[in-house]
């Protein structure tokens, strides 16, 4: 996003970011007492909590992509075309707020490990990365006219991206699974964020990588011209 600054939304995407504040802490609130603490209570006891159920693994959520949906339906978001960068915007700061109640929970039970803190590190640098990602995906398809169809799609993936979230806050083999998708799927992300630059901005950011080529070629012929001594000393010395 900083890449294609000034050739997309910006003003939206920030207010996304609001907004996933808000939508995040309710989030990851509802899914630490509905969800985390159930599956807190099997890791201490070793037994399965009657709380932990399939309905609520889907339930929480299906409300939290709901909820993503709506903001994404938006008319401010509609109008721009911005889907997949306010997506994008929106799924880090959810993640961000999973991420800061996963974390403090591993705090609150034990660090005493280097792996206990690698987990902590991995739990910040890819849980927003995650969300986003999801987010993103969301948008892309509601451009592709895939509304509902997007909250579908979404919603089975937030629902593996939390537990997997869930195995890997205990254990650190759950990364093997979740690192390579994130970097498989950042190439696509890339793409999303392009195709949702309008064409004009597309083509006005092409005119100014090229000038920015352009520019850079000249200053250094320039630096060849002025210093001819110097850059021949240099060469002679390696």
């Amino acid at each position: 996003m900083t890449k294609y600054s000034g050739f997309y939304d910006l003003p939206t995407a920030w207010n996304q970011v609001f907004w996933g504040i808000l939508l995040g802490g309710a989030y990851a609130s509802l899914a630490d007492n509905t969800l985390f603490l159930p599956f807190f209570e099997s890791y201490i006891t070793g037994t399965r909590a009657a709380e932990l159920n399939i309905v609520r693994q889907i339930l929480i959520p299906l409300i939290a992509t709901i909820g993503i949906h709506f903001l994404l339906i938006r008319k401010r978001v509609r109008k721009g075309g911005s889907q997949a960068t306010s997506g994008w915007a929106l799924g880090l700061a959810i993640g961000c707020m999973l991420s800061i109640v996963l974390i403090t929970r591993k705090i609150q039970y034990d660090v005493s490990t280097v792996l206990d803190g690698a987990t902590i590190l991995l739990i910040g640098f890819f849980a927003p990365r995650m969300e986003a990602l999801i987010c993103s995906y969301h948008g892309v398809l509601m451009l592709q006219g895939k509304r509902w169809g997007a909250v579908f799609r979404t919603v089975f993936w937030r629902i593996l991206a939390l537990n997997m979230l869930y195995f890997a806050w205990d254990n650190p083999l759950a990364w093997v699974f979740i690192i390579p998708p994130i970097l498989l799927f950042k190439d696509s992300a890339d793409k999303w964020v392009w195709d949702s630059v309008p064409k004009e901005g597309r083509r006005r950011w092409r005119r100014m990588q090229a000038d920015k080529k352009r520019e850079k070629l000249a200053a250094t012929r320039v630096n060849h011209t002025i210093n001819p001594a110097s850059n021949k000393s240099q060469t002679s010395e390696e």
